[in-house]
């Protein structure tokens, strides 16, 4: 459909954007003057840099104006955008309470289910700035200052270079404001919690040769506790099976005796109101006394921004002009983790037979201890500071118009991680050693020939449950300040570009002006990220990670070509082609060229044909390429387990790594696994590779645009995309190295594997590698329909459909056949997302309604759980499933335009309350919940007042 003319219908371009853009300035001025006015129709438009009236039409582009992202009640650019249909899981989402690293804390988009990575993010058309890792923080842009919001559902990199893969989200900012603006926003869950705050202020003056627009905003949301919400408060299994997944390493301590072999060990803890010193004042622990480590997490983690933005523009003379915007941004993100799982065994840290303590003097005990008393947090600080700035001007050669642009791009973004609630392994291990009772009758570490002074080392005993008062307890905050500091991690990227383009008409054909668009780039990436020295170290219980940093450069040179073939005849009231082609040349791995064809046929004037074929690609990132190394606590199979579907146990490849017949696997606390995949006990090793080459795509589009005379305002759209990707940058799973070891006895695959001598894994490298490949399909709906205005009102329609036919990725089966594995209808790869919208307005009075429908998904069974089909078979191997039903979600907002030039708003997200089904495979999410589903009603109330 023509989105611009719809949006002009509609009022969602105002025109603000018309002046700012360089040929209508430079018409209006000329028409002052008495000569030819240069006509308002040449602007540029996300996914083509050729300035002319039809360029929107010709691919799959969304617009998001100013009036949709109000009537919404969004507080981030990117909870805008996850309600697109074509948005995929979200990335990181704020339920994924376990996420550790620098881009924890940011909000991404992900379209077509692609990967975050591989959806480029503009603002006015150049690069947001991006983590080691290639993450792209929408939330640091503020809504005050958004105009609107343009989103290329299609591959752009002929246009935009690396990681314009599966489309362009080009935010675009207000310019040439004149006047003041504020507006608060408050609202919180039904439940009394997830308050939230938004508070922003614009003011702007325009004048005849320039405008300054400033917009300042303060966002702030309160986290969700997960034991105030259904889904998670009773457990990792949710409501229906209470106590499931609860950790054996419980919160009251227990010791193991005997100890070997580990998984027929007997762990004792006290009785209430027992003596921790005497050994017969302890029984075996149960279920029943296992910890639900979800009360010390967040459902939905709390976040606060504070943002500035400002646009500068002059009109140096009559043909050329300058611009400037300017962003600061800052924002502060709060995670909570319960306790950690201390496993004495795990660091050789056993509570010394010389213990005060012990209770079973003289011998060593190896115990298992849930540090509650200090859960884990991570404060998570990101600044942005970003100057974006240039000339551009026009000029006139053969009597055809040229536009011409130069800028440069400077975007820096420092993080700083504070975490708290990882325990020093070296003063553990002092707490856990010998200790006595001094003549104070106070536990001291050491002997009374040789004491340890209580500033350096405080004895600690980890059989004490928590809440139980005494000696030793982990509640004592002198114990804690010396057993858990503060780990401070650092980061810095760096983006630096400098960008010349010019853009025109070559000459004249009977169809029409042949468009021409050329430029040059040169970018800069550069980044570290720095995890704190002690954490690097190994000596704590939390994740290893080691220093990532590095650079690369690049050259770009692009070509785009618009060809108008026919015009205005019969079946052909329009025939254009557009090509374009980019080359790149990196300093790191080489060089790329990239290419596009696209074209858009009008039989008739009422229809328009579109299609196009663009290749794609992704440079691997710093942290692809010189990330250090990490660690993980990895969720897995292992196929010489008996308990494991389509287990090997006892084959070749299982006996010769000394796995025993009949092994089961083993999880947290060397506990046998009941529900697959299990969490493994020891930290697995992960790492980049600097041998990774570019990944590489082909997607192809073609769609019909029907607006019919006969029923005006009426647009409707269907376009059908595909892309292919292959060399995907993808960690190379424990799942795989497993399978390509044990099942298919691939001797290479096993180099990397360790175990111990009761057969589990205790450790594994698995790093990054171009292994992955995918194929995905799917078409896309689009009906808007304003309707007459009626003596009643007016009625605005939108109905948007995303319908994924296939996301198919590689695998291999058993046998290393070669096998195709689908996805479509796995939580986040729903087969149909369906949005319709109808805003009602009378006189001074809006309301706007919102239903977002989610189909239903599906996900493998594990023991102890319900399954709709457990019989089923794929690829020759069993994989049963289980299926849940559809999800609609309903929002709405009533609003009143006041006289005194106000406007008051009152809405509700998810309206009716509606709950999502149990998700035992936890997607999006630590719970069991998609975390990309509401988590209650949210009302709010807004206002906003004009001056």
């Amino acid at each position: 459909m023509n989105h611009l003319r719809s949006a002009v219908r509609v009022g969602l371009l105002p025109a603000s954007i018309a002046l700012a853009l360089t040929p209508v300035i430079a018409g209006a001025q000329e028409a002052e003057t008495g000569s030819e006015a240069t006509t308002l129709d040449r602007i540029e438009v996300t996914g083509s840099r050729i300035r002319g009236a039809d360029m929107e039409t010709q691919q799959p582009i969304i617009t998001i104006g100013r009036e949709e992202i109000e009537l919404q009640g969004k507080t981030s650019v990117a909870d805008i955008l996850q309600n697109l249909t074509s948005a995929g899981s979200p990335a990181i989402s704020r339920a994924s309470a376990l996420s550790s690293g620098e881009a924890v804390g940011g909000y991404y988009i992900d379209l077509r289910n692609l990967g975050a990575q591989r959806t480029l993010i503009l603002v006015n058309g150049k690069r947001l700035g991006a983590t080691t890792s290639g993450y792209q923080d929408l939330s640091q842009i503020p809504t005050s200052a958004i105009d609107r919001i343009e989103i290329l559902k299609d591959g752009a990199s002929a246009i935009y270079g690396s990681d314009a893969i599966a489309g362009v989200v080009n935010v675009i900012t207000r310019k040439r404001f004149d006047g003041a603006e504020a507006e608060a926003r408050i609202g919180q869950y039904s439940e009394g919690d997830g308050e939230v705050q938004q508070y922003s202020f614009t003011i702007g003056s325009a004048g005849d040769r320039g405008g300054v627009t400033l917009s300042v905003q303060y966002d702030k949301e309160e986290p969700v506790l997960s034991t105030d919400r259904w889904f998670a408060k009773d457990g990792s299994a949710g409501p229906d099976y209470p106590g499931a997944g609860w950790s054996p390493i419980t919160h009251r301590g227990s010791f193991c005796d005997p100890c070997v072999p580990t998984q027929d060990a007997v762990w004792w803890t006290l009785n209430d109101g027992g003596d921790p010193t005497n050994r017969a004042d302890y029984h075996p622990i149960t279920p029943a006394e296992y910890t639900n480590a979800n009360q010390q997490m967040l459902v939905q983690t709390g976040i606060e921004r504070k943002s500035v933005f400002a646009n500068a523009n002059y009109d140096i003379s009559d043909k050329i002009f300058f611009n400037a915007d300017v962003l600061y941004n800052h924002r502060s993100t709060d995670q909570l983790i319960a306790g950690y799982p201390y496993g004495s065994d795990r660091f050789g840290t056993p509570l010394s037979g010389d213990s005060v303590f012990n209770p079973t003097p003289g011998t060593d005990v190896q115990f298992r201890r849930r540090l509650w008393e200090v859960p884990r947090t991570t404060k998570s600080d990101l600044e942005t500071y970003r100057f974006a700035g240039g000339f551009n001007g026009y000029f006139e050669l053969a009597g055809k118009p040229w536009d011409w642009d130069v800028g440069a791009l400077l975007n820096t973004n420092r993080v700083t991680k504070v975490g708290h609630g990882d325990a020093n392994l070296f003063a553990a291990a002092d707490a856990l050693g010998p200790s006595f009772i001094n003549a104070d009758g106070i536990a001291q570490c050491g002997s009374a020939a040789n004491p340890i002074g209580l500033d350096v080392c405080r004895p600690w005993n980890p059989l004490l449950p928590y809440g139980v008062d005494g000696q030793g307890s982990l509640a004592d905050p002198a114990l804690q300040a010396l057993m858990f500091p503060y780990y401070t991690d650092t980061g810095e990227t760096k983006t630096t570009s400098y960008t010349a383009n010019l853009t025109g008409s070559l000459f004249e054909l009977p169809a029409g002006e042949v468009g021409l668009a050329v430029g040059y780039e040169h970018r800069k990436e550069s980044g570290r990220f720095v995890p704190d020295a002690f954490r690097q170290t190994g000596n704590s219980t939390g994740l290893a990670a080691s220093t990532t940093e590095g650079e690369y450069d690049l050259d770009e040179f692009y070509a785009e070509l618009n060809i108008p073939v026919l015009a205005d005849m019969a079946l052909a009231k329009e025939l254009t082609f557009n090509v374009a082609s980019r080359y790149s040349d990196y300093s790191n791995f080489g060089d790329t060229t990239n290419s596009k064809f696209g074209f858009t046929w009008r039989p008739v004037d009422d229809l328009l044909v579109r299609g196009t074929w663009a290749e794609g690609f992704r440079a691997p990132t710093i942290d692809d390429l010189y990330g250090g190394i990490g660690s993980s606590f990895e969720d897995y199979i292992d196929p010489c387990g008996v308990g494991a579907r389509n287990s090997v146990n006892g084959n070749a490849a299982c006996n010769a790594a000394g796995v025993p017949i009949g092994y089961v696997q083993l999880g947290q606390g060397l506990v046998p696994c009941t529900q697959y995949p299990c969490q493994t006990p020891d930290q697995f090793i992960t790492g980049s590779n600097a041998n990774l080459v570019p990944e590489t795509s082909e997607s192809q589009t073609v769609g019909l645009v029907w607006s019919p005379r006969w029923v005006e305002g009426l647009d409707i759209s269907l376009d059908w995309y595909k892309y292919e990707l292959e060399n995907m940058i993808i960690e190379d799973s424990v799942d795989r190295i497993l399978r390509d070891c044990y099942v298919l006895g691939n001797a290479s695959r096993c180099e990397g594997i360790e175990r111990a001598a009761d057969g589990h894994i205790t450790n594994m490298f698995f790093g990054l590698a171009n292994l992955g490949s995918m194929e995905t399909e799917g078409y896309d709906l689009g009906v808007k329909y304003r309707l007459p205005e009626f003596s009643f009102g007016q009625f605005v329609i939108d109905w948007q459909s995303t319908y994924v036919s296939r996301y198919d990725e590689e695998g291999q089966n058993r046998n290393g056949d070669s096998i195709t594995v689908g996805r479509v209808g796995e939580p986040g790869f729903f087969r149909l997302r369906s949005n319709i919208g109808v805003d009602y307005s009378f006189g001074d009075f809006t309301v706007s309604y919102l239903a977002r429908y989610y189909s239903g998904m599906k996900e493998g069974c594990i023991p102890n759980r319900p399954c709709t089909d457990p019989d089923r078979y794929a690829n020759g191997e069993p994989d049963a499933v289980r299926r849940v039903g559809s999800n609609t979600f309903h929002d709405v907002q009533f609003s009143w335009k006041a006289p005194w030039n106000a406007t008051i708003g009152i809405g509700a997200s998810n309206v009716f309350d509606h709950r999502g089904p149990v998700m035992f495979s936890q997607p999006s999410s630590n719970f069991a919940y998609y975390g990309g589903f509401d988590i209650g009603r949210m009302m709010y109330v807004r206002y906003q007042q004009r001056f």
